[in-house]
């Protein structure tokens, strides 16, 4: 059970420093029995190991994991509370953590040309990694098919963002690019119609056009400032979210919701 050993060479899992990373979009750490669950049972990825804390009960969703995981011959080890809370690095883990091969990345071209009908998600400087878990499993729910993430400046898929996706980035694509408006210009050159998200928006996102045959890119700013100038500039409509009560913006997260949300119904989707 050496695998945060080889991480940091502390052997606690918490020494590695994830912003250093900003070549990877992540993910080799999944905290959390959902998020676990998906994992082994999506099967997009290979996983190293799985531990389980010492006083978790083994029933429910965690026996259905421990299954799975000794049908997929993925060692599942039982570790001491120390140990467990040693390595976690996220907030109510619920005693369950895999170490798995890294999320993998694909072309920004390929998110596009490889699905008949595609719906991305852009996300430019969101730098919470609980938002960004939040806004891909909201995303995964919408039927996005692809997310584009910035190498620099903005979460990546650490432990925490696994947690709060609750497995949905075993069923996205992610594409890591240099910068959000240059992904913009290749995206519209691929005619993806390309959506930003803004209170600064000249229409409403109940205006949107129809996107039922129409490859479509929903994009978000960072928490604090939106979107900037240039990736604003770089979007084909820039919609708002209509707002009625006396604050100032919503959570980014729940506007990305909304957003995704509206898109998903103005591409005919009538859901389950």
């Amino acid at each position: 059970m050496a695998r945060p050993n080889q991480r940091n060479g502390r052997g606690d899992g918490r020494g590695e420093d994830y912003s250093k990373r900003r070549r990877s979009v992540g993910g080799d750490q999944v905290e959390g029995r959902q998020s676990v669950k998906e994992l082994v049972f999506a099967n997009r990825r290979s996983v190293e190991q799985i531990w389980i804390e010492e006083t978790v009960v083994r029933k429910g969703i965690v026996n259905e994991i421990i299954e799975k995981a000794v049908n997929r011959r993925i060692p599942v080890h039982t570790v001491s509370t120390r140990r467990f809370e040693s390595a976690v690095r996220s907030e109510g883990s619920q005693g369950v953590i895999a170490f798995c091969a890294a999320l993998r990345e694909v072309e920004l071209s390929d998110l596009v040309t490889s699905k008949t009908n595609p719906f991305l998600l852009v996300i430019d400087g969101i730098t919470d990694p609980r938002n960004l878990g939040a806004i891909l499993r909201s995303g995964e729910l919408a039927g996005v098919t692809g997310v584009v993430l910035p190498s620099h400046r903005s979460a990546l898929v650490t432990p925490s963002a696994t947690k709060t996706a609750a497995g949905a980035i075993e069923y996205l694509d992610f594409s890591l690019v240099p910068g959000i408006p240059s992904a913009l210009m290749e995206l519209q050159k691929l005619n993806v119609m390309c959506v930003g998200l803004d209170l600064n928006g000249s229409s409403t996102i109940y205006d949107l056009p129809k996107f039922e045959d129409t490859p479509v890119a929903l994009v978000l700013g960072a928490e604090d400032k939106g979107m900037s100038r240039l990736t604003s500039e770089r979007c084909d409509i820039v919609a708002k979210i209509p707002q009625f009560g006396r604050l100032d913006s919503l959570n980014i997260s729940v506007a990305a919701s909304i957003g995704m949300f509206e898109i998903a119904r103005s591409r005919g989707h009538q859901g389950s």
